[in-house]
């Protein structure tokens, strides 16, 4: 019988699994698709040494409870690559080319993929107390389509080639205190009313890339790895525990877990947890699809409206290459295309929140949902925190435009000695978590354009690099970088001014 809890994860499992698959503009002569396959890459052995792959493991433990009958069903989920090759077909022969088209149709030489899952067990859980190892074999093919033109003669075919694949998934469980299976509760489920580590088990999950007896290069390397991979565990009988919140008496369990290459979250519908998603992107407990994301874009680090806007400004060329591309871009395209005025709407102003009901207060009988928008769906309103009833009745708790105290043009601060407001030149010396475009400005001559306090009591200085061709624009639109105190140094000693507020 399928666990409905499984069946609701799988929808953020495929997000997973094709994350990075296939970037805007979707075009394979676009720069950003020459290097694909970002995420979950399990590379064959010896590929990352030669600079040619990734790492071919990837582990990640687990905290569950287990009950007398506790089984656990493991899903392997992959992408397996599959060149596809156009080959024209003239006097006879078939030659491959880069491109092929027939009367409207065109088709790109390409790198496709194809999904593949592999259910192993159900293992009652006492079998994995000693460990347990699971090949993996996963077999190559070729296919060949042939392509007709208008009058029904050959003239061309795509060969789609994949290799064969093999991994190792291991599995294996210790104790953590107590009783290992059952401990003193009985019966079905965890139950029992324990408060002591009794039952509570360290699941460890692995996979491993063991293809193996191969001089590996990098096209070769892609085309026996494992890509996007990531593991789905369902349980009977036991539940897993999170390891983001656990409960008081599994903390210290749960910060000796490690992790490789692979995140557990729990996964499914909130206030269940007899499944885990280990993904290779970090992601928090329940994680979820929003409702109103109606279109794959395969690029979850972008916001869904801008994207698709941006798809719909591609020209009538780029939406051919995308489509010749691959099948998912021209989906993707055709879609975007047949989004509504409503669907679009619904892509705006809609903010995200993992703790939303608990930054609104919302008990159980609210109408917030987990994502922030509203349990019937009927108003995707943003879910913004707030500390009223009304959040438009009356101003904000604190309006820096308001404050006749915070002066940004006008207020210094006192470095080393020497007040530095708007109008000072200073040398940049990043050093509190400097990101790169604050190491590129390091040694960097700059103005001042202004001295921020905020509620904390922090100091912020915002300058504009001297030596950037565009730093009157940066100064007109108000794109500064900010800087604390200690990372500036100042040139241009002047007297300290009376309202200055020093380090």
């Amino acid at each position: 019988m399928m666990n409905p809890s499984l069946s609701l994860a799988r929808a953020i499992a495929d997000a997973v699994l094709y994350e990075g698959y296939l970037l805007y503009p979707y075009r394979a002569s676009s720069q950003k698709n020459q290097s694909r396959w970002q995420f979950g890459i399990l590379g064959p052995p010896g590929a990352a040494a030669a600079g040619a792959g990734e790492e071919s493991t990837m582990f990640a433990d687990a905290l569950l409870r287990a009950g007398r009958h506790a089984r656990l069903e493991v899903h392997l989920r992959f992408l397996q690559l599959q060149s596809r090759t156009c080959e024209k077909f003239d006097d006879g022969t078939f030659t491959p080319v880069s491109e092929l088209s027939i009367g409207a149709a065109r088709w790109l030489t390409w790198d496709e993929a194809t999904e593949q899952e592999m259910m192993l067990g159900p293992f009652a859980l006492d079998q994995l107390a000693g460990g347990l190892t699971v090949p993996v074999q996963i077999s190559g093919a070729e296919e060949v389509e042939t392509l007709q033109d208008a009058a029904g003669a050959v003239a061309g075919r795509l060969v789609r080639r994949r290799l064969p694949l093999q991994c190792e998934v291991g599995l294996g469980t210790t104790a953590v205190g107590g009783t290992a299976l059952g401990g003193t509760g009985g019966g079905e489920g965890t139950g029992g009313g324990e408060s002591s580590t009794a039952g509570l088990l360290r699941l460890r999950v692995s996979a491993e890339n063991t293809a193996g007896g191969r001089t590996v290069k990098k096209p070769e390397a892609i085309a026996l790895s494992f890509i996007g991979t990531h593991l789905l565990l369902s349980l009977h009988d036991a539940d897993f525990i999170s390891l983001l919140d656990p409960p008081e008496d599994a903390r210290a369990a749960a910060a000796s877990c490690s992790q490789h290459r692979g995140w557990p979250v729990l996964a499914g519908p909130e206030g269940q947890s007899d499944v885990l998603l280990i993904s290779p992107i970090i992601l928090y407990d329940h994680p979820a699809v929003a409702p109103e994301s109606s279109v794959a874009l395969y690029d979850s680090t972008e916001i869904d409206e801008i994207l698709t806007l941006r798809v719909l400004t591609l020209t009538e060329d780029e939406k051919a290459e995308a489509r010749a591309t691959d099948p998912r871009a021209a989906a993707i395209i055709d879609r975007c295309e047949a989004m509504t005025d409503v669907q679009l709407q619904a892509l705006h102003g809609i903010l995200r929140s993992p703790h939303a009901e608990e930054e609104l207060g919302a008990g159980p009988g609210s109408g917030a949902g987990l994502l922030g928008a509203p349990r019937d769906g009927t108003d995707l309103a943003a879910a913004f925190p707030v500390l009223t009833d009304d959040p438009l009745a009356g101003p904000p708790w604190w309006d820096p435009a308001a404050d006749s105290s915070v002066r940004p043009e006008a207020d210094a601060v006192v470095i080393n000695g020497v007040a530095v407001a708007r109008g000072s030149r200073v040398v940049v010396r990043p050093n509190r978590r400097a990101d790169a475009q604050d190491l590129f400005s390091a040694g960097q001559t700059a103005r001042v354009t202004g001295v921020h306090f905020d509620v904390d009591g922090g100091t912020h200085v915002a300058v504009v690099i001297e030596a950037d061709p565009a730093a009157e624009l940066q100064e007109w639109y108000g794109r500064y970088l900010y800087f604390s105190p200690d990372e500036l140094e100042p040139l241009d000693p002047v007297p300290a001014m009376n309202d200055g507020k020093g380090t």
